[in-house]
């Protein structure tokens, strides 16, 4: 076996890759600071070019993220992943298991004929909306189907790059290597010639997750978009003196309007929705409800105030407080609408000037929930509170109304509107640029980059989102975290450590058995895979594989095929691609991925290794 010497420059890359993982999994510095890093030193320590080093940023798969994100944020603003989580919901109805396995097994199935970073980029969007509608946590179901998406590259030949150029690798090596077989002729895999392997592989996944989730993921229910300091800083004021219920109108109650019960006045409760159902079995539903609206028998009337104060309504009115998870409340978590604070800034309209006088509700169909002035939260009366320079307002509503707010009336928002404008009339045209985008990349084998920015430029050109929306739909963290990932994984081939790694692991293993071959085979293939690119390890492992296998008398086939699907083989660490662009927003740190990705990994080999020992 050739000889593989040391060289200074593969120095320089190990102390780089394992000072990457160590600052990952310890957490020391954010992922994206790590990946600007490793950009900067890889051409400072000599081991690569400036332009080989930054070459990440403009690579295929990164490009294709930016435009994925921007298709993934036009698909949102028109409502079509809405509908696509309804239909998820009622396929899977409240059960978080239920609800994992059909997102991953969907998943995994697009990630089988288009590329699994797309798959799963596409998905974010219903998932958020499933997680805040359902109340389960996100980080449950993003790195589950994360993890299906990748696999999901194992069902077809052309699912992932390693098994589309799975054929062409073992073919080349076939035409040199091939008359000592005794003249066997090389057969090409076929479409589905992996598809048991990955059938396989995916069950296994959903199993793991099925019964293992509760112990191996973080339990956090709030993406971390929504951790900014103004809404941590909103929940700590208000949260310990508010609270909501909702409230069931008993079948004996009196019909009556809300200004002749006063709730108000006489609760200091404010109502926020009343949900009625007809004899027909027609629901109304009033989100934003006035002095005029009726309350009926069989109503739920949603209110905010505190617990003391909601106690005192049921008790008072004898109507039943009910469970907050029901029909009604969704509404109010679903992304249409928000609850944010304003700051009443000097000069403004509201000044001198109580929300009665004003009509504010019945303008703009947003409830003021409270009041904080000074250092007191106010929550009763404020109908008919003068407003001063400085108070500050909660309130619940749409948010193209809370838009219309600020800019009538010159508030101050201590945060970022988001998704102030629905489109539903724009989903025909986002669906076409989804069709293009795809057809372009599947059927006239445009690069996938190219094919996926022109639905993404489509979305802007048809005004399905606007150019500045779209620039803020891309996630620059995990951008620059693969773009600090690329290169490294370049650096690793090309100084050749990925091959003193392996000439150093097989000359330790000696003689061969057809099991301990694909399992040194799927251990060194998913090892380069994880630390370098899924690519690489394909173009260096299937040569080194399939000589090995002639060597041991096992058909080099395997040894191949063992590559190809063992580079799929990449949970433990955050590099690959799918990996990273959910890290930010399931909220996993580096350990979380070691947690569960340790075991994922395990038995993805062994289930990898049985099947393909067992039936090809």
């Amino acid at each position: 076996m050739e000889h593989v010497a040391i060289t200074p420059d593969m120095i320089k890359v190990f102390v780089l890759l394992f000072s990457a993982i160590l600052i990952f999994v310890f957490d020391w510095l954010r992922v994206d600071i790590v990946g600007i890093l490793i950009m900067i030193l890889l051409p400072l320590t000599g081991v690569l070019t400036a332009e080989e080093a930054t070459a990440g940023l403009s690579s295929n798969a990164v490009v294709s993220i930016i435009a994925v994100m921007i298709i993934g944020a036009g698909l949102n603003r028109t409502g079509v992943m809405d509908v696509l989580a309804k239909r998820i919901i009622k396929v899977a109805g409240k059960n978080e298991t239920r609800i994992m396995v059909v997102i991953s097994a969907t998943v995994s199935f697009i990630s089988s004929f288009m590329q699994n970073i797309g798959a799963a980029a596409l998905f974010l969007p219903a998932v958020s909306r499933i997680s805040r509608e359902l109340r389960v946590p996100i980080s449950r179901i993003l790195m589950p189907m994360g993890f299906c998406a990748i696999i999901g590259g194992c069902l077809t030949l052309v699912g992932s790059s390693p098994l589309i150029m799975l054929n062409d690798l073992m073919h080349s090596w076939w035409t040199n290597n091939g008359h000592m077989l005794k003249g066997a002729s090389f057969e090409p895999l076929g479409l589905f010639s992996v598809t048991p392997v990955g059938v396989a592989l995916l069950a296994g996944a959903l199993l793991y997750f099925s019964f293992l989730a509760k112990f191996i993921l973080p339990a956090s229910k709030e993406e971390p978009g929504q951790e900014r300091l103004a809404y941590k800083k909103v929940k700590e004021i208000y949260e310990p003196t508010l609270d909501h219920a909702v409230l069931k109108v008993p079948s004996n109650f009196k019909e009556s309007t809300l200004s002749q019960l006063e709730m108000g006045q006489r609760f200091h409760v404010t109502v926020v929705g009343v949900f009625h159902v007809e004899p027909n079995g027609k629901e109304e539903t009033e989100l934003f409800p006035c002095g005029s609206t009726l309350i009926r028998p069989g109503d739920l009337v949603a209110i905010v105030s505190s617990r003391e104060n909601i106690e005192k309504v049921a008790r008072r009115l004898g109507w039943e407080i009910r469970e907050i998870e029901d029909e009604f409340t969704k509404k109010f978590i679903s992304t249409d609408y928000g609850i944010v604070q304003g700051i009443v800034p000097p000069g403004s309209p509201l000044v001198n000037h109580s929300m009665e006088e004003l009509d504010f509700r019945d303008r703009y169909r947003v409830n003021v929930l409270a009041i904080y002035r000074g250092d007191k939260v106010l929550f009763t009366g404020l109908n008919q509170l003068k407003l001063q320079a400085g108070d500050a307002l909660l309130l619940l509503g749409p948010w193209k109304k809370l838009s219309k707010i600020r800019k009538n009336l010159d508030l101050v928002f201590t945060e970022e509107l988001k998704e102030e404008e629905r489109s539903p009339e724009k989903a025909v045209p986002a669906l076409f640029c989804l069709s293009l985008a795809l057809a372009l990349a599947m059927v006239f084998h445009v690069k996938l980059s190219i094919a996926l920015f022109t639905g993404a430029i489509g979305m802007v050109l048809f005004k399905v989102i606007s150019i500045d929306d779209a620039y803020r739909s891309v996630d620059w963290m995990t951008i620059f975290l693969l773009g600090g990932l690329i290169p490294l994984g370049t650096a690793f081939e090309k100084t050749g450590a990925a091959s003193f790694v392996a000439m150093k692991i097989v000359a330790l293993i000696g003689e061969f058995s057809t099991i301990t071959l694909l399992l040194t085979v799927g251990i060194l293939t998913s090892f380069f895979s994880l630390v370098a690119s899924n690519v690489g390890a394909t173009v260096l492992m299937v040569p080194l594989s399939m000589n090995l296998a002639l060597q041991a008398g096992v058909n080099p086939i395997l040894a191949g095929l063992t590559v190809g699907v063992a580079a799929s083989n990449t949970f433990i660490l955050p590099t690959h691609q799918v990996n990273a662009l959910i890290m930010r927003p399931g909220g996993y740190k580096t350990k979380d991925y070691v947690r569960a990705g340790t075991g994922m990994t395990i038995l993805y080999l062994v289930i990898m290794v049985a099947v393909i020992a067992l039936f090809y």
